[in-house]
């Protein structure tokens, strides 16, 4: 009978434990799995939601309005004017879309999005909102230090770009429309879809790259 190695047993434990989902995930799992087998919901129609959230109901969403302002210079100035009826133009709408508001970065001013109070935000056109919007770290010091948040992300302002915080309600909800890259010009709408970034339609991320689209 092989002794018992204590060291050996801990890698083996570690090992099994790492090919377990996480607990969030073992519950929807068998919830799901309940649900099915007593012939409330079939999986097909979980890939469906799935694919919904991914596909359309998320980020790629506000990609495709950002880059239709980027080409459509009459479109982004509707945008900017009323939101929410400007991307009904594309098909675009909901409840949860209502009075949408789109501010603009510039060379002078940089937008940064926030929900103060709890984490409302525009699910219609960038999904469900990441983890960290939900903090109460993030909420309270955007608007407190809003500069070293953004550096926190990579982003660091000069002095003389103007940083303009919105704070988000039931009421209203913004979307940021960033600037173009340089180096895009004579791109389609595709192609400029495929580099605005989740986090640059919320003001966490400025400079976008086009080496995605260039590989």
């Amino acid at each position: 009978m092989p002794s018992y190695n204590p060291e050996n047993a801990a890698e083996i434990h570690e090992h099994i434990h790492s090919h377990i989902p996480t607990d969030p995930a073992l519950r929807v799992k068998a919830m799901e799995s309940l649900l099915v087998e007593k012939g409330l919901l079939t999986s097909e129609a979980v890939d469906v939601w799935v694919e919904t959230y991914s596909e359309k109901v998320g980020p790629k969403v506000g990609a495709r309005i950002v880059a239709r302002a980027w080409c459509d210079p009459s479109f982004k100035e509707r945008l900017l004017e009323d939101g929410t009826a400007a991307i009904k133009e594309l098909d675009i709408e909901g409840w949860f879309l209502a009075h949408l508001k789109v501010v603009e970065n510039t060379n002078e001013a940089h937008n940064l999005v926030v929900c103060t109070l709890c984490s409302c935000y525009p699910h219609g056109v960038l999904g469900l909102q990441p983890s960290w919007y939900k903090k109460e770290a993030y909420r309270s010091r955007a608007v407190r230090d809003p500069r070293a948040v953004l550096s926190e992300f990579g982003v660091d302002l000069s002095k003389d770009v103007q940083v303009k915080v919105w704070d988000s309600t039931a009421e209203i909800r913004y979307l940021v429309l960033p600037q173009r890259p340089e180096g895009t010009d004579g791109w389609d709408e595709t192609e400029l879809a495929g580099i605005v970034t989740r986090n640059s339609m919320i003001g966490t991320d400025r400079d976008l790259s086009t080496k995605a689209s260039e590989d």
